[in-house]
């Protein structure tokens, strides 16, 4: 073989080693939502009215792999919250970590129920996914915090609840890549820390801050140092990711305002949830439509107080 088609050869398995780590990662990835597809904006066939617009999800701190973010992140872990034998293990990825990133700290328009009930519940966002047709990813709940997930390109993870309160969102997941060039599947193991905030603007809207922390430790010495060398493209795709799926979330929730018929119907169609969560869905997206109604009832009646020569342009207000 010439000194050419070796050079093609090594390159060939850079780009398949650089598509490997960014599955692995995916394994972690897929722990929150199931996430690691970029997203299509198929949303949009449920959305109506004044809540078309692409995104409403903004940027207020870029991501770092800094020390001191990591520090920090490790300092904010709720390691006192869990068992012994289970604080060794996410001792273990986050002391040998191969990857430590902090993706891009977002604020969304979103309920704060449907944020907290769709990030326990990444069934449902899976199955959202599989019946508009826009994901291979599968997942199936195996208990109360727990998940079996694949992303029908070789990767398999599972997936665990360690911590859940209204600030963090602790999850351990433990994922392979199966292909042909490895004689064994190459595993790797992830901790995702989310944190989220909460606000209520005097105009009844909320806005949800998330802020994902992510350490993965990869069992193989090669592609290791091939997740180290690749880890701005990798960490870039895990922020694009995070992105859209945060976005995903909002529109999920405005759909529920905006056109919760439809989110009732859609709901009906999740064949792969268990019929209780199913419920829930539905019980939270009539909560979020109840408050929408409640706060746009508040604003017209506000608006109609007013004196007509004092009324802001534009129409009166509505969801």
């Amino acid at each position: 073989m010439g000194i050419g088609s070796l050079a093609i050869a090594a390159l060939q398995r850079t780009l398949v080693s650089r598509t490997i780590t960014l599955r692995l990662l995916r394994a972690g990835i897929i722990a929150l939502w199931a996430t690691g597809i970029c997203l299509p904006p198929a949303l949009a066939r449920l959305t109506t009215g004044a809540e078309t617009k692409a995104s409403s999800t903004r940027v207020i701190a870029q991501p770092t792999t800094s020390r001191a973010a990591r520090a920090e992140g490790i300092r904010s872990l709720p390691l006192d919250r869990l068992q012994p034998e289970v604080r060794a293990k996410v001792s273990e990825v986050v002391s040998k970590a191969t990857v430590y990133r902090r993706a891009p700290v977002l604020v969304t328009d979103c309920h704060p129920q449907m944020y907290q009930f769709l990030i326990r519940n990444p069934e449902v966002m899976v199955n959202i996914w599989d019946v508009m047709g826009i994901s291979n990813v599968k997942i199936k709940r195996t208990s109360n915090t727990t998940f079996r997930a694949a992303d029908g390109h070789g990767t398999r993870c599972t997936i665990e609840f360690l911590h859940g309160d209204r600030e963090k969102q602790l999850i351990y997941a433990q994922g392979y890549y199966e292909g042909p060039l490895f004689t064994k599947p190459v595993r790797a193991q992830c901790v995702l820390l989310l944190r989220s905030g909460f606000v209520r603007e005097t105009s009844g809207r909320y806005y949800v801050t998330g802020q994902l922390d992510t350490f993965i430790k990869v069992d193989h010495v090669a592609l290791a140092l091939l997740t180290k060398t690749f880890q701005p493209l990798v960490g870039k795709a895990a922020d694009v990711n995070f992105t859209e799926s945060v976005t995903f979330l909002g529109r999920v929730s405005r759909t529920a305002e905006a056109n919760p018929q439809g989110l009732k119907r859609l709901a009906a169609r999740l064949e792969n949830v268990q019929a209780e969560v199913r419920t829930q869905f539905i019980e939270v997206s009539d909560l979020v439509a109840q408050h929408a109604e409640q706060r746009v009832a508040a604003q017209r009646a506000a608006y109609e107080r007013q004196p007509p020569a004092d009324r802001p342009a534009g129409n009166a207000p509505r969801r």
